[in-house]
């Protein structure tokens, strides 16, 4: 993988479902806890170019990714990487990558990722709408 532009303090991008209403409200609140600006958020569903991305546009939709120093995270670690770079989130972050927390992380969020769907038709039901994937 080539090195992804280095953006914000950390260096750190992030690729997300914008057209997800979790998602977005997911990362609406890591923004506004990201006082520094270290995080930069990428919305893959509005990506013109898929040159620039780290993956294909269905990879990084299916998954939460993230990038630092040319490395590529995804799930779990993808999101203990955001949450060490956010300080309110630092000791989440720093705890998350512990490696049996980690693991119990990702199974979490794998289990997340098969009931997605159906949590996105709630959320768009109940939040008034939102971009149908």
């Amino acid at each position: 993988m080539e090195a992804p532009e280095r953006e914000g303090a950390a260096g750190v991008t992030v690729w997300y479902d914008g057209g997800c209403p979790i998602c977005t409200r997911e990362v609406g609140l890591m923004r506004r806890l990201d006082r520094r600006g270290a995080v930069v958020f990428r919305d893959v569903s509005q990506a013109g170019d898929a040159a620039d991305l780290p993956k294909p546009p269905q990879t990084l939709l299916a998954r939460f990714h993230a990038a630092q120093d040319g490395r590529l995270y995804e799930g779990a670690a993808a999101f203990a990487l955001v949450w060490r770079n956010i300080p309110p989130l630092r000791w989440a972050g720093r705890l998350a990558m512990a490696p049996p927390v980690l693991w119990l992380l990702e199974r979490a969020y794998d289990g997340f990722l098969r009931i997605r769907p159906a949590l996105q038709a709630v959320a768009r039901r109940s939040l008034g709408g939102g971009a149908r994937r």
